[in-house]
């Protein structure tokens, strides 16, 4: 990692989702207990052809997808450490990066621990109350130009960057509940 941060204020210097220069395409999202849910992902090199194409399929299936502020790469079955997020209009979120895409990323701080409410697209039943950072560091590659990045963020943007971090770790928010009563039949669907 070369040490260039990115924080709330700079976002992601001039990368943008139009960067990757290809069309995304729409791809079905897997539902546990597919077995892509819970390996640990690959590392992928974020200028190959495939990586890039990947990160803007997973934009495009994310837009379609109503409610949806995050998708990882095993969620659509590829075993590849990449995902994407936006939470842009979600009344919970704060901090908003916009909408990126993040490979090989890694939490490299994580403070001031919450517990919160979280569904996922692969698990369409369900809720949790799960207990997260609600102020992280991560750092990754941007697909396309490889470039790292350091990003700061706080409350609601760093929960779905953790949902998705675990996802790429063959992890699901079920495995991080604190235990059976705190699951709970998702009661409205997106």
């Amino acid at each position: 990692m070369s040490g260039v941060e990115r924080g709330p204020e700079v976002g992601l210097g001039d990368w943008t989702p139009e960067s990757l220069d290809v069309p995304g395409e729409v791809r079905a999202v897997v539902s546990a207990p597919h077995p892509v849910l819970s390996r640990a992902a690959d590392e992928v090199d974020p200028t190959a052809k495939e990586t890039v194409q990947l990160a803007a399929d997973l934009i495009a299936t994310m837009k379609v997808s109503p409610g949806c502020v995050g998708l990882a790469a095993p969620q659509v079955g590829v075993g590849a450490r990449v995902f994407a997020v936006d939470v842009t209009g979600h009344p919970k979120a704060v901090t908003v990066h916009g909408t990126f895409v993040l490979c090989n990323a890694r939490v490299v701080e994580a403070t001031r621990w919450k517990p919160g409410r979280e569904g996922c697209m692969s698990v369409p039943d369900l809720t949790g109350d799960v207990k997260r950072a609600s102020r992280l560091v991560v750092e990754g590659d941007l697909p396309g130009s490889g470039e790292p990045v350091r990003l700061v963020t706080d409350g609601f943007e760093a929960r779905a960057l953790q949902h998705e971090i675990d996802h790429c770790a063959g992890l699901l928010f079920l495995d991080r509940v604190a235990g059976a009563h705190a699951v709970y039949q998702r009661k409205v669907y997106l």
